[in-house]
Formats: C-alpha cells, sequence, structure tokens
C-alpha cells in the first residue's frame, strides 16, 4: 500500500495555479489543492493525507474526508512538519510505501531518515501536469468512443433529430 502525505500550505506556497489563488483568497487555493488531490488518488489509487498548519486555521484539531481524500488541520501550536512526522511514524509498516510532498529541506530529512520518500512541490506539480493531461486523455478518448445513438444514423436523420430536440423546424 502506498500513502501520499501532502504538505498542504508548503505546496500551495509553491505551485503557481495555487499561489495565484492564495493571493486572492486562501480558502480556495485550499479547495483547489483538495480538488487537484482527489483526481491524484483517483488516477494512481494512493490514498491522500492532506495536513494544514493550525496558525492559519487555529482551532482544535480537525480531521475530515473530502472528494475521498483526508484533511487533517492541525492542533494549535502543532505544525504541518510535527504532524506529518508522527504519522510516518504512525503509518509505517512492512508493506506501507510513504511519500512525503513538501520543499521543507529539513522537513525532507527527517522523514527520510524514518523510511519515507519525498517529493518535492516541483517534482509532485509536474507530476500532476503529466496525470490531468493523462485524464484528459482519457475522457476525450472515451467521449470519442462513444456512440451518439444506441442505433446507427445518417448524419442527415441525426440532424434533424438534434432540430426536434431543440424544438427548431
Amino acid at each position: 500500500m502506498q500513502i501520499l502525505l501532502v504538505d498542504g500550505y508548503n505546496i500551495i506556497g509553491a505551485w503557481n495555479e495555487l499561489k495565484k489563488l492564495k493571493k486572492e483568497k486562501l480558502v480556495d487555493a485550499r479547495d483547489r489543492l483538495i480538488e487537484l488531490m482527489a483526481e491524484y488518488k483517483a488516477f494512481t489509487g494512493i490514498r491522500v493525507i492532506v495536513v494544514f498548519d493550525a496558525h492559519l486555521m487555529p482551532g482544535i484539531e480537525n480531521k475530515k474526508k473530502q472528494n475521498d481524500v483526508e484533511i487533517i488541520y492541525t492542533r494549535e501550536n502543532e505544525t504541518a512538519d510535527e504532524r506529518i512526522e508522527k504519522l510516518t511514524q504512525e503509518l509505517s509498516g512492512r508493506r506501507i510505501q510513504i511519500h512525503v510532498a513538501t520543499s521543507d529541506l529539513t522537513e525532507q530529512r527527517v522523514i527520510f531518515g524514518q523510511g519515507a520518500l519525498r517529493k518535492s512541490a516541483r517534482e509532485f506539480e509536474i507530476e500532476m501536469v503529466a496525470i490531468s493531461s493523462n485524464i484528459t486523455k482519457k475522457v476525450r478518448h472515451i467521449q470519442e468512443n462513444k456512440p451518439t445513438s444506441k442505433i446507427p444514423l445518417s448524419d442527415e436523420v441525426a440532424e434533424i433529430f438534434e432540430k426536434w430536440r431543440r424544438g427548431l423546424k
């Protein structure tokens, strides 16, 4: 089994699309990251856990699942790095490979020492662009090969039906 731990605000601060959203509204950048992680999980089948620091959303620890992505907001005075280190220790096992997406060099060294693999924000962004491209290709292929009708129609008859559907004569 593979697990991807994502340092949420670190990735938001590194990816171009998310940086732009963050300038306008941080919530939009968080939501977009979660959407992208849902796509990642759906495409790869890898369990995804996104961790956000409490200092940008103060209060008690909060865990939720959205679009099949696990989201953790740390406790007040606990950083995402600390939580990721704890999760790496808790989740590691003989048949579990943990990847951590962050560009924090200190964090990368710590988790590497615990047996996890690292993905820099840049590497992860390149991987996400490739995945998005593959998803687009698959959707396009499905749409192109999908029959428009269960019975074969000539172009002329299909055009007549389309006009009827639109209420045109």
